[in-house]
C-alpha cells in the first residue's frame, strides 16, 4: 500500500467475448474484428496471443468498490513479437463512463504479459481488443449489470 492511498486488489472478471469458460492462464483474446493490421486472412495469426500473468494486474478503484459500482472498459493493445504490451500504443476504445475504471484499466495493461501471436510458427506483433470487466465479488448484482443478462 502506498502512503496516503489505499488500494484494493479485488478479483476482476476478464472475459474475452469469444472464450467464455477458459482459465486465466490459457485465455485468449477475441478474434475477428479485434485484429488490426490487415484485412486479409493472410495477415491473421495462426495462433492468438495468450495472457501469461498468473493474476490479473488490474486494481479495482476503492471509491467505486465502496459504492458497489461495476463497469467495463475495452482497450486496444499492441502486443509485440516478444509478447510485451507497448504501453504508448494502448488506447481506450470503449470507456466505462467512470474515469477511475478507465485509468485502472490503462495502468493494469502495462503489466500484462503474453505468449506472442504466431504465424507460420514465428512470433508476430498484433493489435487486439482487450475487454476489462470490473466486477464485485459474487453476491448481489447491481441493476443493469451487462454480464447478468
Amino acid at each position: 500500500m502506498r502512503a496516503g492511498r489505499m488500494e484494493l486488489l479485488v478479483p476482476i472478471l476478464l472475459i474475452p467475448l469469444s472464450v467464455l469458460g477458459c482459465s486465466e492462464r490459457t485465455r485468449t483474446v477475441r478474434q475477428g474484428a479485434a485484429w488490426f493490421g490487415g484485412s486479409s486472412a493472410s495477415s491473421m495469426p495462426d495462433e492468438r496471443p495468450r495472457m501469461l500473468n498468473a493474476e490479473v494486474p488490474f486494481r479495482y478503484p476503492v471509491s467505486l468498490y465502496l459504492q458497489q459500482v461495476q463497469g467495463n472498459v475495452t482497450l486496444r493493445l499492441f502486443v509485440d513479437a516478444d509478447g510485451r504490451v507497448v504501453s504508448d500504443s494502448t488506447r481506450i476504445v470503449e470507456p466505462s463512463g467512470h474515469s477511475e475504471f478507465d485509468a485502472a484499466a490503462l495502468a493494469g495493461a502495462r503489466l500484462l504479459s503474453f505468449r506472442p501471436a504466431r504465424r507460420g510458427g514465428l512470433p508476430i506483433p498484433v493489435a487486439l481488443l482487450y475487454p476489462v470487466h470490473f466486477r464485485l465479488p459474487p453476491g448481489t448484482v447491481p441493476a443493469g449489470d451487462s454480464l447478468s443478462q
